[in-house]
């Protein structure tokens, strides 16, 4: 009998690398399927529609919404993004493991509704470590700065609602972590975990 394929919802505060983490783990699995969210965002000259996000004006957005076509939904720095559902469950009826890239807000309501689904939580190796990301991605106003760092501060608090907690300080094994988890192991990554817990408290001072 063929195991049921299994959602996995990945979140993280912004500069915690998880976009890297979630593009190179698809590049080593090719059985795994990345759920591409709709959103309001205006699209980036490096973006495509289809491949990084579903491109939607707020009207459209709604629609979705109201027509219960959305498994999750969350407004983010004044833009909508959301997820399809018909697009999870095709994915998983096919047996494709699925990843759905979102933050807090949107992973408490996929619990909610698939409460088989794992919960991933990226966090940085520190509060310092994640301000000298934002800060070198060079595209982002002061202002937008200070706005995404406060509220990457209050998106890690959400940490312990997730099932396991990768810390982001070496890419490479980030990536092997998240593999495992995957592959159905790395205890040493499940939020219950009193020594992950106590570094999770160390980087959260």
């Amino acid at each position: 009998m063929q195991k049921q394929a299994r959602l996995f919802v990945i979140a993280a505060p912004s500069g915690a690398g998880k976009t890297t983490l979630v593009k190179a783990l698809v590049a080593r699995s090719p059985e795994l399927r990345f759920s591409v969210s709709y959103t309001t965002r205006k699209r980036r000259e490096t973006e495509q529609h289809g491949r990084d996000y579903l491109f939607v004006d707020e009207q459209e957005f709604l629609r979705l919404r109201d027509a219960g076509e959305l498994l999750e939904y969350a407004t983010v720095f004044d833009n909508r993004y959301g997820t399809s559902r018909s697009q999870v469950e095709q994915l998983l009826t096919l047996g494709h493991p699925v990843i759905l890239e979102i933050d807090w807000q949107g992973a408490r309501q996929v619990r909610q509704t698939m409460p088989e689904s794992a919960g991933i939580f990226i966090l940085p190796p520190s509060a310092a470590e994640l301000e000298r990301r934002l800060r070198g991605r060079r595209t982002d106003s002061q202002a937008v700065i200070s706005r995404r760092l406060r509220d990457a501060l209050d998106d890690m608090s959400h940490w312990d609602e997730f099932d396991y907690v990768i810390i982001n300080d070496d890419l490479e094994t980030a990536i092997d972590e998240l593999e495992a988890i995957l592959r159905g192991g790395q205890d040493s990554n499940k939020t219950s975990n009193p020594q992950l817990r106590k570094r999770v408290s160390a980087i959260l001072r």
